[in-house]
């Protein structure tokens, strides 16, 4: 036990805090409208932190932390920073066309695009890959948050306590009240968050200080570490990636992966909706700071600790660093965000599956009583299904940052060349959709099984390329493939989008100039550590 009691009643505190006032906030949640989407209500401070408190608190926090003690250091940090760009170009092209539609999945808008097929392929890959791999990460990083820090690191049966816990509270309070309870919660959760990892980041830099070398001794050391760009050999953040490869998981992550886009749909209007995006892509600016350097630092401090184990770095810098009583409150902000994270997903999760496969195939007349009690009865079995993965994930050799990313493989290149192509070719007909989807997931199949390099699939091993740049080719093919078909048989008359004509589609003045310093900025960070 690391934790003193006063650091386990602040923790308790907070998680307990955080949970209650989520519920009562989200205590008249009537129609299917108000669980899943919050009653299309969100203002731009709830959007922007609940954005970010969803991204940072398991990929993050323990992944990229992770990877940023491993062999990847600084250059991990590209995917905070071409990240905020994405979130800029998701507010001011993106956004417009999903708010403009009233829409409540992005499975749902291919429908209307394309076809009820390419609707159905999106739903049921994307509700896998949640329910597979995304969910079973959050659990996993979670459960070893809190083994770290409750007890030893090797020890499974304190991870499955740990996955045990995180499930309970987050399915408890995303059940309870849908979107409306998982964004209340994430504003808290991510306020605490930034000012906790903050903490932590200023205690690496004075325990740094004191050691004999002190912090140039550090950044002689970790030199290899404090750039961004990588060889282009490296084996999964190669410079060449920055291109290309990297721009398809994030563009596809913050403009059409329903787990963050359904705070942006939910927005009162789109100029909420804007300013709530671009807030988080400001705050992705600051994020390696308080998330990428501490991994480094980790690693030059407690190396024979976390040579074997670099996922636990974060968790491990709290226990050793951080005085009793913060203690409490940073393990409660990083504990608390992965449950936000989780209830996040399992929301997210249940909506695909209620509206778009339960009310389209299942019941189409199903009330939205029913609806709300469907969305809650998937939320439980998915976390189940999750936490059972979660578990064994601390057997995949390569870390859960590595992890989640290779598999998003099987659906963001697909996703956003059927999304980015259906906007560009107005005239790209059902099949190009379709086409999409499908020739993504096969050649991606293929790619991942002759040229990953991965152990397991060694015998198998033609040359092994980054899963970024795998990404790229499968990117690359889907939009070959889509532009032949629309050549081939263009659509006579491009599709009418359904519009909702009382909302309130007036964008905000700033939106231009705010991103417009946002992307200036993350390109003077490029030339600093480049």
């Amino acid at each position: 036990m690391y934790l003193n009691p006063l650091d386990i009643g602040i923790f308790v505190a907070f998680i307990g805090f955080v949970a209650l006032c989520s519920m009562f906030k989200s205590r008249r949640e009537e129609t299917g409208e108000d669980f899943f989407l919050a009653g299309r209500g969100l203002t731009w401070p709830l959007i922007g932190f609940s954005l970010i408190a969803a991204n940072i608190s398991t990929e993050q926090f323990v992944g990229m932390n992770g990877a940023a003690a491993g062999e990847v250091g600084l250059a991990i940090a590209s995917y905070d920073w071409i990240a905020a760009i994405s979130l800029v170009l998701v507010a001011i092209f993106f956004l417009p066309f999903l708010l403009r539609g009233g829409i409540y999945t992005i499975p749902e808008y291919l429908e209307y695009r394309y076809n009820n097929a390419a609707r159905a392929i999106m739903a049921v890959i994307t509700m896998f890959v949640y329910v597979l791999v995304t969910i079973s990460m959050v659990v996993y990083s979670g459960g070893l948050t809190l083994q770290t820090v409750f007890g030893d690191i090797g020890n499974a049966k304190h991870l499955l306590y740990g996955i045990l816990a995180i499930a309970s509270i987050a399915t408890l309070y995303a059940a309870w009240g849908g979107l409306k309870a998982v964004a209340w919660a994430d504003l808290f959760q991510c306020s605490a968050l930034l000012i906790g990892g903050l903490c932590v980041t200023i205690a690496c830099f004075i325990a740094v200080g004191k050691t004999s070398g002190g912090l140039q001794s550090f950044i002689e050391e970790s030199s290899d570490k404090l750039h961004i760009a990588l060889p282009r050999t490296h084996t999964s953040l190669p410079f060449t990636a920055l291109f290309l490869g990297i721009w398809i998981p994030n563009l596809y992550y913050w403009g059409f992966n329903q787990y963050i886009v359904q705070r942006s749909i939910a927005a009162k209007s789109l100029k909420q909706g804007q300013l709530g995006v671009l807030l988080a892509a400001f705050m992705q600016i600051i994020l390696p700071l308080i998330i990428v350097l501490p991994g480094i630092m980790a690693m030059y401090l407690f190396k024979e600790q976390l040579q074997d184990k670099p996922d636990a770095a974060f968790p491990f810098l709290v226990r050793e660093l951080i005085p009793a009583g913060l203690k409490g409150f940073v393990f409660a902000a990083i504990g608390g965000a992965v449950i936000s994270s989780l209830a996040s997903m399992l929301n997210s999760a249940s909506t695909i599956f209620t509206i778009d496969i339960y009310k389209r195939y299942f019941n189409t007349n199903a009330s939205q009583q029913r609806l709300i009690w469907t969305g809650r009865t998937t939320t439980l079995i998915f976390v189940v299904i999750g936490s059972i993965i979660g578990y064994f994930l601390q057997y995949f050799p390569s870390g859960i940052f590595n992890f989640i990313q290779e598999f998003q493989g099987f659906l963001s290149p697909g996703v956003l060349g059927a999304f980015v192509f259906g906007f560009i070719l107005r005239k790209a007909p059902p099949m190009a959709g379709v086409a999409a989807l499908l020739v993504n997931f096969a050649t991606y199949t293929i790619l991942l099984v002759f040229f990953s390099g991965y152990d397991l699939l060694a015998p198998f091993t033609i040359y092994p390329i980054a899963f970024l740049n795998r990404m790229a080719i499968s990117f690359a093919v889907v939009a070959l493939t889509m532009l032949l078909i629309t050549l081939i048989k263009p659509l006579p008359q491009p599709r009418n989008m359904p519009v909702n004509p009382n909302y309130d589609m007036k964008p905000a003045p700033s939106v231009i100039w705010l991103g417009s310093a946002i992307i200036l900025a993350v390109i003077a960070l490029y030339i600093c550590f480049w």
